[in-house]
């Protein structure tokens, strides 16, 4: 029997839904690449049901229970008197999300003596200590592509609403208002503008085809230079530094993973290069960008806006300044976890939990750790080293 600990956020304030918006749920068939979606030999559940909180249980319940598993949901993660901290000394198999991560530090991989697996339902391991699982010879899986291209539309929302200034716009009309000079003192239009994204793997990529048709120009920063054809589709500039991209683009949007070639990219200095006014997203990880560093820079003018989605520590505490900086657009962390995209996490969770207790190989597109190593898709986008944000780290971010 194996001990799973699956770390999930809270359900709706009103209780778990009875009723859903819609009665289908349309998906596609395959991703662009041509990999396809997740393949388990079954799920049990409906496609469109809310599976990421706590009462969802990522559908998996009756599957590992009917294999003489035990499973434990939570949404206590944080602090030595959690749930995930009590339980975890002998379980075998930890899951979370990146919207709601049970960070999973060197210190508690090293008290978790039996621990074999650590699962990320969704894209972005950062929040394990890739380092010492590789030192302890833990395999890392994540569900790759589920829902990039979820990220990708919610990078295109969020640039349209700071552009357009949409959300205070919103808010004249909430408050009874009519005041048109007020909502387009601060409203452009998006066309001819100069927009760049830092990375282009699947994300990156998907933003840039979804910009084309707003005939704006295109650019893009990746240590992995994308293909000619690729480059003259889309009319793309590559540019093979940050100063580079930051100094030409009215819009950035970063969308690479968090390692540590990457922690707090965006700095007070870097910020400096940003033409003043412009617009920078972020819905990749929130340790990309120095917290003070983006609240001082919408202070001062340099950025016209920032929206994202990702946060240090998550979830946010209530003092965190990017809650009541100016000029933002930020959202808890669900970009990634609409009712479409926690369907294919959830079904590719369940694929990844069959192959590790059958015994058949995970998914290379898959892997991030494996045998002591990075390997699969996390010897792509990963480094070795520790870019994640540990238990005392995140203490202090919430006394700050």
């Amino acid at each position: 029997m194996a001990k799973i600990i699956c770390v999930l956020y809270d359900d709706p304030v009103d209780g778990y839904p009875t009723s859903y918006a819609r009665d289908d749920l349309p998906q596609p068939e395959r991703y662009p690449d041509g990999q396809t979606l997740p393949t388990p030999h079954a799920i049990d559940f409906k496609p469109g049901a809310l599976l990421g909180s706590v009462s969802g249980e990522l559908g998996l319940r009756k599957y590992l229970e009917s294999n003489g598993h035990q499973l434990i949901v939570t949404s206590s993660k944080d602090g030595a008197d959690s749930v995930l901290d009590r339980e975890l000394h002998d379980a075998e198999i930890v899951i979370s999300q990146p919207f709601w991560p049970a960070y999973m530090t060197a210190e508690r991989i090293a008290k978790a003596k039996n621990l074999k697996m650590i699962v990320t339902a969704g894209i972005g391991s950062d929040h394990t200590d890739l380092q010492a699982a590789i030192e302890h010879g833990i395999t890392v899986a994540e569900v790759t592509y589920c829902n990039s291209h979820s990220v990708a539309e919610h990078v295109m929302m969020m640039t349209l609403a700071l552009v357009r200034n949409y959300i205070p716009s919103y808010n004249w009309v909430i408050k009874g208002g009519w005041n048109i000079a007020d909502c387009v003192a601060r409203s452009y239009d998006l066309e001819a503008m100069n927009v760049g994204t830092v990375a282009a793997g699947r994300i990156g990529l998907r933003v840039l085809r979804l910009l084309k048709p707003f005939d704006v120009k295109l650019h893009y920063l990746d240590r992995h230079r994308l293909p000619e054809a690729v480059e003259k589709e889309l009319n793309l500039t590559y540019h093979s530094s940050l100063e580079s991209l930051t100094k030409v683009c009215d819009v950035v949007t970063l969308n690479c993973p968090l390692h540590p070639e990457t922690e707090h990219m965006i700095n007070e200095q870097t910020l400096k290069n940003f033409k003043r006014g412009a617009y920078l997203i972020n819905t990749a990880r929130g340790k990309l960008c120095d917290r003070d560093a983006i609240v001082n820079a919408l202070e001062s003018g340099q950025l016209a806006g920032y929206a994202g989605d990702v946060w240090f520590p998550q979830p946010a505490p209530q003092d965190h300044p990017w809650r009541t900086m100016p000029h933002h657009g930020m959202t808890p962390h669900i970009s990634g976890t609409s009712l479409s995209a926690q369907t294919r996490y959830a079904a590719g969770t369940r694929e990844i939990l069959e192959c590790y207790f059958e015994g058949r190989p995970i998914r290379d597109e898959y892997l991030i750790v494996q045998g002591g190593q990075l390997a699969g898709v996390g010897a792509h986008s990963y480094s070795k080293g520790n870019a994640t944000g540990g238990s005392e780290e995140a203490a202090k971010y919430k006394k700050d």
